[in-house]
């Protein structure tokens, strides 16, 4: 059976296709390389995988001709769609780039998988659809009034699937993240972002020679220690929930949507505390004002998850951030010896 990947080259992309190909799947990775990487795509390409076969082409969700040629090329079962810019702050300064590739980007897509009879898809959606959180933690019943642009695409986007469900038949299943973490346990891919924006590996990044100094944003939270409180989900465990959403849609299983975390939260400083016993070693940290915009708490309720899915996340936020480390000691490795 084969699966496309849009974004496969990517970070979380990436680590659906070791868990695609470890399943049995054929994977056809597409990805324009601006935020992916080839070497992630030639490390996913060497894997030894029970026989499953993989193919990368490289292309732009917004030029239809790179769209078609996928389809054209490859008998396509269903799809499970990752592209998409994501940086919050970026989204607010440059609407455009957002609402042009991510929503048309989308819809490129969708009208392709349209023509050629492709009627099953999973979209990586976000909690940043939800906005500011009404309670906590956050069911799939919760208001979705996203506060930034980045939501704002995703929710459209959610939107059009309802849409073309309707219209055309295509079976969605949108999954909303909340803060993805860890990297691969074999450390074959992880989080490979420039620049990062991502709090556990800019705080790990602080350990290193060149690092820099890591920056705590608010520290006078209605919390439990005063930061802000997030739902830290493994990245190996979101592998696992795309492949039981994508057997769900396989099997017959009608447009839905889940939110995918922990149903626990962890604290900015419980987070650096982890880091700093995972790697041994003393971060240096700058205590800075509060960011405009970062609400003090954001956890999943993730009941319908494990009902309907029968997902269940099982790696710890020590695991995620043992797992992140180790690749970030491998990715300073491969970085250097480039610049050599």
């Amino acid at each position: 059976m084969n699966i496309l990947v849009t974004g496969g080259a990517g970070y979380i992309g990436s680590h659906n296709v070791i868990a695609l190909l470890e399943a049995g799947y054929n994977v056809i990775i597409f990805d324009n390389l601006e935020l992916g990487h080839i070497e992630t795509v030639n490390t996913l390409k060497s894997l030894n995988t029970k026989g499953s076969v993989i193919d990368f082409i490289e292309g732009n969700l917004l030029l239809l001709q790179d769209v078609e040629s996928v389809f054209s090329k490859h008998h396509i079962d269903a799809i499970i769609h990752f592209a998409a810019y994501s940086q919050v702050a970026e989204s607010v300064k440059e609407p455009l780039k957002y609402y042009y590739n991510n929503v048309l980007g989308t819809m490129n897509l969708l009208s392709t998988a349209i023509d050629y009879d492709v009627k099953k898809i999973v979209f990586s959606s976000t909690a940043a659809t939800y906005g500011e959180p009404v309670y906590t933690p956050i069911d799939e019943k919760h208001p979705q009034n996203p506060i930034n642009t980045y939501g704002r695409t995703k929710l459209m986007i959610e939107n059009i699937m309802d849409d073309y469900d309707k219209a055309y038949g295509i079976k969605s299943v949108r999954l909303r993240y909340f803060n993805v973490a860890g990297a691969d346990s074999q450390n074959r891919v992880g989080e490979w972002h420039n620049p990062e924006t991502h709090l556990i590996p800019n705080i790990l990044k602080s350990t290193f020679n060149n690092g820099k100094v890591f920056q705590m944003f608010g520290t006078d939270y209605d919390t439990k220690d005063g930061t802000c409180v997030r739902d830290y989900i493994n990245v190996e465990d979101l592998a696992q929930a795309h492949l039981l959403a994508l057997k769900y849609l396989l099997n017959g299983g009608e447009t839905n949507y889940f939110n995918l975390g922990t149903n626990e939260g962890s604290s900015v400083k419980e987070v650096f505390d982890v880091c700093e016993k995972v790697t041994g070693k003393k971060i240096p940290v700058e205590r800075k004002p509060r960011r405009a915009g970062d609400p003090a708490t954001l956890i999943a309720d993730n009941k319908k998850a494990k009902e309907v899915l029968g997902w269940t996340p099982k790696k710890t936020l020590q695991d995620s951030i043992k797992t992140a480390y180790a690749w970030e000691v491998e990715l300073s490795k491969r970085l250097s010896n480039q610049v050599k």
